[in-house]
């Protein structure tokens, strides 16, 4: 009965689209519930072409069909087949009682964001902590296999930060690795390896782009470069450089920077260990592939390279071709997201300066505002009527921005605004932050308080918040004044008119007295 299965189809695919349509209309605010909403809209563009492919074959298999049934329809009596179709209907249910039906109209109806029955998946599950849902890149394992590459290893430290800088530039001078240390096993698996988690992220994060158009792009500008000899560290550049100088022609001597074999397609370092190798049996073995290949046309033995018509790509020539079109979907991928690349690089500068404890409770805080969001989705639409004020969730008590919400938590604690600092000057209040702190000793509260103590020169006294503290300066500050004053008097001497020498007090008392 194809004309129930065609009905269903129709249906399905109206239901989608209103699917869909509902999920655009509203734009979430966290990050999360946008990943679920963008996952389950691709879910749904997906089984819309599935059953639009499906509805297509069930219209070309049954074409013949169709076709005596509509001529059945304008020739003969359309009621004799409308009953002959209703007998069929009846003697199915007949024989399938109670059988179930699926209710197309609840089949797709919202539900709470990325919880069961949801067709996004586990978004929590797709991403690490590190990613914070697709906002930042996770590529420790890889810098740790970049670390141990032929070429690297053994060479300067390379931080973590230092390496999101350069993953993906292969050329020499910031790319340590020459072209052949590329031609190992380990480095092809870790190119490979870095393009499948680029892939893979950007798949996560951003899935309702058209990424058999983007990465069909990809290989088309590959293969116009690698025709043009154009692929940078490829390019006749690059090979002039993984051969030493030397030509890739016969073996011959090189400029002192190493000789090249064209029948092993080897470097050798040294002249001695050339011309040993020129005896060996790999050696000679190649060198009678080589010329049963030009007997047939298929090599120009003249420089070593392959004939114009022969249709043979040396092995290592196809490696090298796998190798580059990896890095250069590494470049792509990465310049498609180098938003997420520089936001990537801020965030582990900021958590260079945090401690352990502080990164947990910042992750803590991610998903308790998660939840929140979660929660405050689902209580606007129980109460779609109310237009009041928006309830502003703030669970660690954080202070509030400018726009009434609360400060990003990794800022809270960049500015240690979780630290005290009470002033017992000030009437034991209770200041949050070292700024808040410091800026609170030249305002009129505490210098109102030092007054009260009869202390009048207050910017001696910062950093100073306790009365007894404040008090034994003040005293100290004025004997030493005292001190100071007695000193200065006791310098000045005087002479009377007997050649007496004395200090300037005792001549003023004794003048006084007019015993002088």
């Amino acid at each position: 009965m194809f004309h129930e299965d065609l009905r269903y189809i129709h249906e399905d695919v109206e239901r989608l689209e209103q699917a869909i349509a509902e999920r655009v209309v509203e734009e979430p605010r966290h990050i999360r519930n946008r990943l679920v909403r963008d996952h389950e809209v691709a879910t749904f563009l997906s089984r819309i072409q599935a059953q639009s492919e499906r509805g297509l074959n069930i219209y070309n298999n049954q074409k013949e069909e169709l076709q005596q049934e509509h001529q059945a329809i304008g020739t003969g009596d359309p009621y004799e087949d409308f009953y002959k179709r209703l007998d069929e209907v009846k003697s199915f249910h007949k024989r399938y009682p109670n059988e179930p039906v699926e209710n197309l109209e609840r089949a797709y109806k919202r539900v709470e964001q990325g919880g069961p029955g949801s067709y996004a998946g586990d978004i929590d599950g797709m991403f690490t902590g590190e990613e914070a849902f697709g906002r930042f890149f996770d590529l420790t394992m890889l810098h740790e296999e970049y670390l141990n590459l032929p070429g690297v290893k053994g060479q300067r430290k390379l931080t973590y930060l230092q390496y999101l800088d350069l993953f993906d530039n292969f050329t020499p001078p910031r790319c340590p690795i020459t072209r052949q240390d590329k031609m190992t096993d380990q480095y092809f698996s870790y190119v490979g390896s870095l393009a499948q988690y680029l892939e893979s992220f950007l798949n996560r994060t951003k899935p309702l782009q058209d990424f058999d158009k983007l990465f069909a792009d990809f290989e088309n500008e590959f293969e116009t470069l690698w025709g043009k000899n154009e692929v940078p560290g490829w390019d006749e550049k690059g090979a002039q450089q993984a051969n030493g100088g030397a030509s890739k022609g016969p073996a011959t001597e090189g400029s002192g920077e190493g000789i090249w074999c064209a029948d092993c397609e080897k470097e050798f370092k040294n002249d001695n260990v050339y011309k040993a190798h020129l005896t060996g049996k790999k050696h000679i073995k190649n060198v009678e592939a080589r010329k049963k290949q030009a007997a047939s046309g298929d090599v120009d033995m003249e420089n070593g390279t392959a004939a114009p018509h022969t249709s043979t790509t040396s092995t290592s020539r196809l490696k090298e071709k796998a190798i580059a079109e990896r890095e250069h979907r590494i470049r792509r991928l990465a310049n498609v997201m180098k938003t997420e690349r520089e936001d990537t690089r801020v965030n582990v500068e900021r958590k260079a300066g945090m401690t352990d404890r502080e990164r947990q409770q910042e992750l803590a805080a991610l998903y308790a505002e998660d939840t929140a969001m979660a929660g405050t989705t689902k209580a606007d639409g129980e109460n779609s009527d109310d237009e009041g004020e928006e309830k502003v969730y703030n669970p660690l008590k954080l202070p509030l921005a400018w726009d009434g919400k609360p400060i990003p938590f990794w800022l809270y604690k960049l500015h240690g605004l979780g630290v005290e600092f009470p002033c017992e000057i000030c009437g034991n209040y209770v200041y949050m932050g070292r700024r808040a702190f410091e800026k609170h000793f030249s305002e009129a509260r505490h210098v109102h308080g030092l007054k009260c103590l009869g202390i009048m020169q207050t910017s001696l006294f910062r950093e100073i918040t306790k009365i007894e503290e404040a008090q034994r300066l003040w005293e100290k500050i004025q004997r030493d004044r005292q001190q100071g004053e007695q000193k200065k008097e006791d310098v000045v001497e005087m002479e009377d008119s007997a050649g007496n020498v004395m200090p300037l007090k005792v001549y003023n008392d004794l003048s006084k007295q007019g015993l002088l």
